[in-house]
C-alpha cells in the first residue's frame, strides 16, 4: 500500500481542474459526480476562455472547494501580464476582467500557489517545481515524480487527462480516458509507486475528446476514477458568440483541441 501521510480516512475527493468559465460543462460534471464524493478540490484556472466567470467562481465557492491558482486566474487578477498569452487567450483575459465582479476578482487574487497538500496528496496547477510549466510527457514528469512532496500529486494546466508513474527508476505514462459517455476508468494505485495524475479539463479539453473531464479519488482504497461526460457544447458556443469572445476559442470546443 502506498503510504499517504495526513490522509483523511474514508474521504472521497472530487478533483476539478481548468474549468475556464464554462458553467454548462461544470454543472454537467457535478451532476454526474453527485453522491460520489465528500470534498472538492480545484487545481486552478477557474476563468479564461469561457463566458461564465462569475457563475463558475460562485459555484466553486459554494462547494467550499480547496482551490489553488492557475495561470489564467493570475492573469485576470493582474498578478501576471497577459501580454505573454496568445492573442485569443489575451483577449479573453481582458474580457473576463471587464465582466468580473469585485468580490470574485478579490477571490482570485487570494488563491494560494501550488503545490499544497490535502488529504494525503498534493495539488499543483502545472509542474511541482513551477506552477506555470506544462507537463506533457514522461520527460517533463520525471523531476516532479522524483521530488514530489507526496506519493500522489494531482496537476492540471495541459487539459489532457492522464497519468505518469515512477516505480524504481522507471517513469511511465498511463492511458486513462473512458471510451463510453458518462463512464469512468479506474486506476488502482500500486505499491511503491509515485503518481502524477491529471484529471483533465472541465471547460476546454485538449485531448481530442470534447467531453468534460474530472476525477474522483478514494485514497483509502487506493483508487482514482477518471471521468468523461458529454455536455451541450453548442449552448456554450452560442453564449461565447453573444459575448463577443474570440472565434478560435469558440471553434476549438467542437474538436476538444
Amino acid at each position: 500500500m502506498v503510504v499517504l501521510p495526513g490522509g483523511s480516512v474514508g474521504v472521497r475527493y472530487l478533483i476539478l481542474s481548468d474549468i475556464h468559465a464554462n458553467l454548462t460543462a461544470f454543472e454537467t460534471a457535478l451532476d454526474a459526480a453527485r453522491g460520489k464524493w465528500d470534498k472538492a478540490v480545484c487545481l486552478g484556472d477557474l476563468v479564461g476562455y469561457g463566458p461564465d466567470p462569475n457563475e463558475v467562481i460562485d459555484r466553486v465557492r459554494a462547494l467550499d472547494a480547496l482551490t489553488i491558482r492557475g495561470n489564467h486566474d493570475k492573469a485576470v487578477s493582474g498578478l501576471t501580464n497577459p501580454e505573454e498569452f496568445n492573442p485569443a487567450a489575451h483577449a479573453a483575459v481582458l474580457w473576463t476582467r471587464e465582466h468580473l465582479q469585485i468580490g470574485n476578482l478579490a477571490y482570485l487574487e487570494k488563491l494560494p500557489k501550488g503545490p499544497i497538500q490535502a488529504g494525503g496528496f498534493s495539488m499543483v496547477h502545472g509542474a511541482v517545481h513551477d506552477e506555470d510549466e506544462y507537463v506533457f510527457g514522461p520527460e517533463e514528469a520525471a523531476d516532479g515524480l522524483l521530488d514530489a512532496p507526496t506519493p500522489v500529486v494531482f496537476f492540471g494546466h495541459t487539459h489532457i487527462q492522464g497519468a505518469f508513474t515512477l516505480h524504481g527508476h522507471d517513469v511511465g505514462s498511463l492511458h486513462t480516458k473512458p471510451l463510453l459517455p458518462n463512464q469512468s476508468s479506474t486506476l488502482n494505485l500500486a505499491p511503491n509507486t509515485s503518481y502524477l495524475l491529471n484529471p483533465g479539463s472541465i471547460g476546454q479539453p485538449r485531448d481530442g475528446d470534447t467531453r468534460a473531464a474530472f476525477a474522483i479519488a478514494d485514497l483509502e482504497n487506493q483508487s482514482v476514477e477518471f471521468w468523461r461526460v458529454p455536455y451541450d457544447v453548442q449552448d456554450v458556443q452560442q453564449r461565447m458568440m453573444q459575448a463577443g469572445l474570440p472565434e478560435p476559442l469558440i471553434l476549438r470546443l467542437s474538436f476538444g483541441r
